[in-house]
């Protein structure tokens, strides 16, 4: 793998070394059997995978605390597992099934988990942007110390809702980071061909807000910023923005052939830049792992997502009285905390 630029230091314990290696395998591994059961018509609809920019959310993760919040765009299975949402119960909905999160309801694209604070992926561009701020308005509301992780890529950092979001959030000091997954293609546009502007996460200068730029496919650089970025809003300070620059290796969903990019640039991503291969090379360097532990890891990864692909067949589609569910919201007594 070629030298990188300015690469983040190991600050991290073996141990949590090795879970960033196991956390970002999963997602990859997921994902892959995700675009197999859409090629066997498993998975109806889009379907938007999250291989190759894995390192972004389980970066920001390592930084969150319990109680955070997350919300994204349709690109989100990658989040649901990164934030402990069980691997069987994303492959469910994907698939439809009455086991999903959102009894099979939401499919790819639309599927939550309050135990887990997961406010969705949004089918909308950046519509939850605005939808990441109302959140952090709710937490500084009742001073609880919380902090939004409000992701979009950077098509949507195009959209005028964000900018709207940008200034409120900074106006009323909310805790929210504003997360651009720059993976260079809003669908088929390059950033290039997209806007003018060098460096997305500057935008939020026009408001006032704080932000930078990390190496979204190294995973110790991602937390490293993403702790700064969370001391930033905890400390009452307002938004932050982080532009994180990662790549996806596969088309904007399963149904983009991806003719505006050659192999030969997907290939070199793959072989110098892949965020995985670049931990896999700090544990065995370090002597933290060998190859054999490796191996195991992946076994058993694999075990665990030809398990929940094993769940999602077996669970039934959900009966047709389900479409009359969830439509309404229960009023909650006063006082009482949604």
């Amino acid at each position: 793998m070629a030298t990188r630029k300015n690469p983040a230091k190991p600050n991290v314990s073996a141990e949590e070394l090795l879970e960033y290696y196991r956390e970002m395998l999963l997602i990859r591994r997921f994902e892959e059997k995700a675009g197999q059961l859409y090629g066997m018509g498993l998975i109806g609809g889009f379907c938007h995978l999250y291989i190759g920019q894995e390192a972004v959310v389980v970066g920001l993760e390592a930084a969150a605390s319990e109680g955070d919040k997350r919300v994204t765009s349709y690109r989100d299975h990658g989040h649901m597992l990164a934030c402990g949402m069980d691997a069987k119960g994303v492959m469910a909905e994907l698939t439809g099934r009455e086991g999903g999160y959102s009894r099979g309801k939401g499919g790819s694209m639309h599927m939550f988990s309050k135990e887990k604070h997961f406010y969705g992926g949004h089918g909308i561009v950046g519509a939850q942007v605005p939808i990441g701020a109302g959140l952090a308005f709710a937490d500084k509301y009742l001073g609880n110390d919380r902090v939004t992780f409000a992701y979009f890529g950077d098509g949507a950092a195009n959209q005028g809702q964000v900018y709207e979001t940008y200034n409120m959030a900074q106006l009323w000091e909310l805790p929210v980071i504003f997360v651009i997954e720059n993976n260079q293609y809003a669908m088929g546009t390059s950033v290039a061909r997209s806007t003018k502007s060098p460096a997305l996460w500057k935008r939020g200068e026009a408001y006032g807000i704080a932000g930078q730029e990390v190496d979204g496919m190294d995973v110790l650089a991602v937390k490293e910023a993403g702790e700064k970025a969370v001391a930033h809003c905890r400390a009452g300070k307002g938004p932050y923005i982080l532009e994180v620059k990662t790549y996806r290796y596969r088309g904007h969903s399963m149904s983009d052939p991806a003719k505006y990019r050659t192999r030969e640039e997907v290939q070199k991503m793959r072989e110098e830049r892949d965020a995985i291969e670049h931990v896999r090379e700090l544990l065995l360097s370090g002597g933290h792992a060998t190859e054999d532990d490796l191996k195991a890891i992946d076994k058993d990864i694999k075990a665990v997502v030809n398990e929940s692909a094993e769940f999602a067949k077996e669970s039934p589609e959900p009966a047709l009285d389900e479409l009359y569910t969830d439509i309404y919201a229960k009023e909650l007594p006063a006082g009482q905390e949604a």
